[in-house]
């Protein structure tokens, strides 16, 4: 069963309505595991950084050992053709996926002469402005690329991702603050974290462990670029106990308030209405006359971020 609706496949040249099957049962990606994709977002529209997403999911075929057959140009350009037959106001999830068909003679390296290639766009509306969500803890770490490769998104990385979200919520939590394998926090289950604490922003460093995402550094660069100073630096449990406010940041919702931490209580803060802001639909009249245009949210501006 698919998430969205409205489904749009892009596969062997040509785009196809509906959840069209593109993987066969002997492919590399189907019975070992090799397959990657990235996630970018139609909204208001807009395309904010998909031609990043575009080269990142690339660059996660390279991880895995599998030969990108898709330039990020190009691909931009499938997905542009592709969203002419949604309407402006239709919040659509564009998934670029890439796996493996052949192997080697051990059947376990995938085999660079052949790729498989697919886009899929689905409808999957953004959470509504009133929703959050609650954190716990859980047994489940991140792992290091030593044993897991975690400088790609992979479909491969999921199942941990899946027994660290079913863990949260037996427990009566709706996501669970994840550790790395030093014992600091990384992220959550589902997405990268932010805390504020006296009216500064905090995110944990990236060290490799967890998929620092697109996303996770356009809300640093808008809210640096607001004025506030915006630290990435280790940080303990403790630390969000400690907080004024948590909220995690993910291409598929943006922006998801967090309300409370085990028996940790926060409001949604104003800091976390500010890193929402830039994403929120504009006025229907607006909405009406929006061109369907790639850009980024606001200039990039690394150079503006205080690193804690």
């Amino acid at each position: 069963m698919a998430t969205g609706t409205n489904i749009k496949t892009y596969f062997n040249g040509a785009w196809h309505d509906g959840n069209t099957p593109v993987i066969n049962a002997a492919d590399h990606g189907a019975w070992l595991g090799s397959g990657v994709f990235d996630g970018a977002r139609f909204v208001n529209g807009l395309m904010p950084d998909l031609d990043l997403h575009c080269a990142r999911v690339n660059r996660s075929a390279e991880a895995l050992m599998l030969k990108p057959t898709v330039s990020p140009e190009d691909m931009v350009e499938i997905v542009k053709e592709g969203l002419k037959s949604y309407s402006v106001g239709a919040a659509v999830y564009i998934r670029p996926m890439y796996w493996g068909i052949g192997g080697d003679v051990t059947a376990i390296v995938p085999s660079r002469d052949e790729t498989g290639f697919a886009i899929c766009l689905e409808e999957i509306p953004f959470a509504a402005d009133t929703a959050s969500t609650t954190l716990t803890r859980t047994r489940f770490r991140r792992p290091v690329l030593e044993s897991a490769v975690v400088n790609a998104k992979a479909g491969c990385l999921y199942p941990n991702n899946a027994r660290m979200l079913s863990e949260a919520r037996s427990k009566g939590f709706g996501n669970a603050l994840v550790a790395d394998a030093m014992g600091n926090v990384a992220e959550t289950a589902t997405a990268n974290v932010f805390m504020v604490k006296d009216g500064e922003v905090f995110t944990p460093i990236a060290n490799g462990t967890f998929l620092a995402g697109i996303t996770r550094a356009r809300h640093m660069s808008n809210l640096s670029a607001d004025g506030m100073n915006v630290h990435e630096t280790v940080l303990s449990f403790e630390d969000f106990h400690e907080a004024d406010e948590v909220f995690l940041s993910g291409n598929m919702s943006k922006i998801t308030p967090v309300t409370a931490f085990d028996d940790t209580s926060y409001q949604v803060g104003p800091v976390t209405r500010l890193a929402w802001r830039p994403f929120r639909p504009p006025a229907p009249s607006a909405r009406a006359r929006a061109p369907l245009r790639h850009r980024h949210s606001r200039p990039c501006a690394a150079s503006r971020l205080h690193l804690g």
